[in-house]
């Protein structure tokens, strides 16, 4: 044995696990008031449950004063920005992200592979990465995740349209279900019953023209125990990327779910 230059433990090593990333996913709104802060709850509870959570912010543009994953994917990991396994996992993360994911999304196109792996080296010490970007952007970047993405609908038919608008892009580039809620400011009885009509509205286009791959929600912004549930149903949901991660056949992209998990200090 001595001949071989090997230690007895050398042999375990291939068999170590490959760490998996939970991933969940947000879509972001031009005015997106309650969209932006349901995101933060979200993420807030999902600390609580003890998921190390980053959000991967895609509205946000990295630049040389607030460097972010476009910085990270250009350096070795461990020589990063301060973040991966010696950040806080107390905290929330929250990094600039807008040309690192367009970088990820353009490097998978041309290799043939899948965007998200690519996040691997960096946030795997966390527990859940949360993509918030528009859905023009995440469609392309989830096409090889189950993660059923979130879009929040802001209030009148201008939110209706927009949030139309959304998940067409997501379905198109992915064939994925979205969830869409709906944030009740008042929780009164009008409020209520015009929520549920634009709901049923978008839900009846979604069920023509994209295959009703859509579930709607409605969150009471003054209720900490609705927004728990959307954040746990987001979790059950969400998916999982590894460096195995395999190409998921385009008929069954939309009709399977699984679950997801990283984390900004403010």
């Amino acid at each position: 044995m001595l001949d071989t230059g090997l230690h007895q433990a050398a042999g375990l090593n291939s068999f170590t696990p490959e760490a998996q990333l939970r991933v969940l996913a947000v879509a972001s709104q031009e005015r997106a008031s309650s969209g932006l802060e349901m995101l933060w709850q979200i993420c807030a509870n999902l600390q609580r449950l003890g998921y190390p959570t980053v959000v991967l912010d895609g509205t946000a543009r990295e630049s040389d004063e607030a460097p972010g994953l476009h910085h990270l994917l250009q350096a070795p990991w461990s020589d990063g920005l301060g973040f991966g396994a010696s950040a806080s996992l107390t905290s929330l993360a929250v990094i600039p992200a807008a040309r690192g994911l367009l970088q990820l999304q353009r490097q998978a196109y041309a290799r043939g592979e899948p965007p998200l792996p690519g996040l691997l080296p960096y946030f795997r010490a966390y527990g859940l990465v949360v993509l918030h970007a528009p859905a023009s952007l995440l469609g392309p970047l989830l096409t090889h995740t189950r993660t059923v993405p979130l879009a929040v609908m802001e209030s009148g038919s201008a939110g209706v349209l927009a949030c139309y608008k959304s998940l067409k892009q997501i379905v198109t580039h992915s064939g994925l279900p979205c969830t869409v809620a709906s944030v009740l400011q008042t929780d009164t009885a009008g409020e209520r019953k015009r929520t549920q009509g634009a709901l049923r509205t978008l839900q009846d286009c979604a069920e023509r023209h994209l295959g009703g791959l859509v579930r709607t929600t409605t969150i009471s912004a003054h209720n900490p125990h609705d927004v728990q549930r959307l954040a746990l149903q987001l979790l059950e949901n969400a998916g999982t990327i590894s460096a195995t991660l395999g190409t998921l056949p385009t008929s069954t992209a939309g009709l399977t779910e699984t679950s997801a998990h990283f984390a900004r200090s403010h």
